[in-house]
């Protein structure tokens, strides 16, 4: 004869609840000292009463039992992540080496090699792929060109400040300089050799030279 299971369900009487759990309870503590001292196991039971009041049994500190739990959860938690993203990695590297063997192709037909199983479609597309580049550079260099003159400028204009700070500290006024610049063009142009100057060449005896020279009566 088989017997059914017996359906388990709270006890209703509020005295024989209590005698069950102070039996019970005992058993469960005595349990789980006779398996930590036959198997060498750490065990720790904590156990609350309807009322609130604590009960517990720890075959070590129960303060280290419950530290030790709560890394082995923690480090179980973070393990099944990485166990499930190990094969997404996995598929993900295998696509980024087709995508670097795609771009290694695609540069080598930039640079002009492994043309010769080309469409012209392939051709026609390399060719405006490179006539877009060709732009894009110019067009950077001439940016580049128009930011360095635009810093000669202003090098140039903060340069132009310092000479005219330095010379009002030397004493030199604006207009002297300018004097002094005209001054020494006027300079260079009376060294220079004059317009009055004979400078044709006569053939003869020097007498000949000095007639021609000398203003007519």
């Amino acid at each position: 004869m088989v017997r059914g299971k017996t359906q388990m369900r709270r006890i209703e009487n509020a005295t024989s609840r209590q005698v069950t759990f102070s039996k019970r309870r005992n058993g469960l503590l005595k349990k789980a000292f006779e398996l930590s001292v036959l198997c060498d196991a750490e065990v720790a039971v904590i156990i609350f009463s309807p009322r609130g009041k604590l009960y517990e049994f720890a075959s070590a500190r129960m303060q280290e039992s419950i530290e030790r739990y709560r890394r082995h959860i923690k480090d179980t938690q973070t393990n099944k992540p990485i166990e499930q993203n190990v094969q997404i990695l996995k598929e993900e590297a295998e696509c980024m080496v087709k995508k670097i063997e795609l771009l290694e192709m695609s540069k080598r037909k930039l640079l002009g090699e492994g043309l010769a199983q080309c469409s012209i479609e392939e051709l026609q597309l390399i060719e405006q792929q490179l006539e877009k580049s060709v732009s894009s550079i110019r067009a950077r260099k001439n940016q580049v060109f128009r930011e360095q003159i635009e810093k000669l400028k202003e090098k140039e204009t903060i340069l132009a400040a310092e000479n005219a700070r330095l010379s009002v500290k030397c004493g030199l006024q604006p207009w002297e300089r300018l004097n002094e610049q005209k001054g020494n063009e006027a300079y260079k142009e009376s060294s220079s050799p004059s317009s009055d100057v004979e400078t044709e060449l006569f053939i003869g005896p020097p007498e000949g030279r000095t007639k021609r020279l000398l203003p007519q009566n």
